[in-house]
């Protein structure tokens, strides 16, 4: 498993990588043309190369509403990830570290450092067009793998955006359900 673990932190490194090399000249036909909007989480500071944690939000419901658990279900798993992606173009990190939890402690016992400052840098690596996609991103029920009812692969062609994410541009993430409700484990 700690092998795997690294696998995917350096394919998460990597996705990151790529996410900033492919800026918004390099989406698909049809968004060249469409102006960006500029959303209330840009900032001026952005340019720099030093990487600066996102403003902290109030942090929003993530889990189950009051003490009912999350569906144990295919459904569940998707709408948890869902949230996840739509955070992630949001650059909601409170939700982003809330959802990516387990998966991103093995990668800071790896060494790579604590979510917040790890995703603040995946944030500043990913473009405004891609952001923009990953907030209405949707997932393709037919293209997830169900390993166990517990363990469930989102693979990036199951995401569904108006930018075509590619393996490595987005990594294919495992969700398990673990304490009540579906999180992102590797």
């Amino acid at each position: 498993m700690r092998v795997r673990t690294m696998a995917s932190v350096a394919v998460s490194a990597c996705v990151a990588l790529v996410a900033c090399a492919c800026g918004p000249e390099k989406t698909k036909a049809g968004t060249e043309g469409k102006p960006s909007q500029s959303s209330p989480s840009t900032r001026a500071d952005e340019t720099s190369a030093t990487p600066s944690a996102p403003a902290r939000t109030k942090k929003p419901s993530v889990g189950p509403t009051g003490d009912r658990p999350a569906p144990r279900t295919q459904a569940g798993a998707i709408q948890r990830y869902e949230q996840y992606l739509h955070a992630l173009g949001r650059e909601d990190i409170d939700t982003v570290c809330e959802v990516a939890g387990p998966g991103a402690k093995k990668a800071q016992d790896e060494g790579l450092g604590p979510c917040t400052s790890t995703y603040a840098v995946v944030f500043q690596m990913i473009s405004p067009v891609q952001k923009k996609a990953l907030q209405t991103a949707t997932v393709d029920p037919q293209r997830i793998i169900v390993r166990t009812p517990d363990k469930i692969d989102m693979p990036a062609e199951a995401v569904r955006a108006s930018v075509t994410f590619s393996e490595s541009e987005l990594g294919n993430s495992t969700l398990e359900y673990l304490k009540n409700d579906w999180y992102i484990t590797d």
